[in-house]
């Protein structure tokens, strides 16, 4: 992603049914396809493909992997399920956020056909075979699309965005908390969830597998906190998001490794930025204390 590896991570499950689990930005799905085939899945192997929310550096490869395996189907949660259909909103959506930068970043996302789509509910499972699932947990704190998946066989869950962003280099976390959708209460409750479900791994869309998984939701939640209480303090000072975003990076910069470190810095700032995380606490205080 944005000329970046080891930034946004898809995972193949070599099960009876090959599952690939988030298909990563437009941009990278040549890349994908190509490590997909590496591995021995060919074009009408795979079975299913699981977006853990339609976020485009999660889901904007969707329609491209969809035509590369024509057997698979598509599995999202129903809140999301239509903007897979037709992108274009979404798309619309992004481009006033990202600009020109949506090119580079992201790409444009294909639309996927509505016959190969399955709907998840608020619980679902997808099945890789032999006895085997994926069952979806809905964690919307970040997203109102969002679901975790626990892997029957491994105890694996897959967390998108909904634990934040990790870097393997240096342990760091960080929260994901953009607009519109982010809620405090609802973020905790499905770090909670992901705590209650005792996973083995925690496999971090950004980045990798984590096998510490207490330690680091803990710690999830820990930099939520500390997010929406410094952004709540400039909210209630009447910065405006400029000041807010200033304040908030510049409290928080001792948290994280990673900001000293040249080739981590700017990757980290890509997966979490300080103005989107700000810019979606601020959207939710302006809701419960306007």
């Amino acid at each position: 992603m944005a000329g970046y590896s080891g930034i946004t991570a898809g995972y193949l499950i070599m099960s009876d049914r090959p599952c690939l689990v988030e298909t990563g930005t437009a941009t990278s799905s040549q890349t994908v396809r190509d490590a997909i085939a590496s591995l021995g899945v060919g074009p009408d192997d795979l079975a299913t493909v699981v977006v853990t929310h339609i976020h485009l550096d999660h889901a904007g490869g969707v329609g491209d992997i969809a035509r590369y395996f024509p057997n698979a189907q598509v599995v999202v949660h129903e809140k999301g399920a239509r903007h897979l259909v037709d992108p274009g909103r979404l798309m619309a959506s992004a481009r006033m956020v990202w600009g020109d930068r949506l090119d580079t970043l992201f790409g444009e996302m294909s639309p996927t056909e509505a016959e190969r789509i399955v709907a998840l509910g608020d619980t679902g499972s997808v099945d890789l075979g032999n006895g085997r699932k994926l069952t979806s947990h809905y964690s919307p704190g970040h997203a109102k699309h969002h679901v975790g998946l626990v892997d029957s066989a491994t105890g694996d869950l897959y967390v998108g965005d909904a634990a934040g962003v990790f870097i393997p280099e240096t342990g760091d976390v960080r929260p994901a908390t953009p607009p519109p959708d982010f809620d405090l209460q609802t973020a905790l409750d499905s770090i909670s969830l992901f705590r209650a479900l005792q996973p083995q791994r925690l496999l971090f869309s950004h980045y990798g597998p984590v096998a510490e998984v207490q330690d680091v939701l803990e710690r999830s939640a820990e930099e939520l906190n500390v997010w929406v209480d410094l952004t709540r303090q400039a909210h209630g000072e009447g910065m405006d998001l400029d000041h807010a975003v200033a304040m908030v990076r510049d409290r928080t910069r001792e948290r994280y490794a990673a900001l000293k470190a040249d080739d981590l810095a700017e990757r980290f700032e890509l997966l979490s930025p300080a103005e989107s995380n700000v810019a979606g606490i601020m959207h939710w205080l302006g809701k419960v204390s306007p």
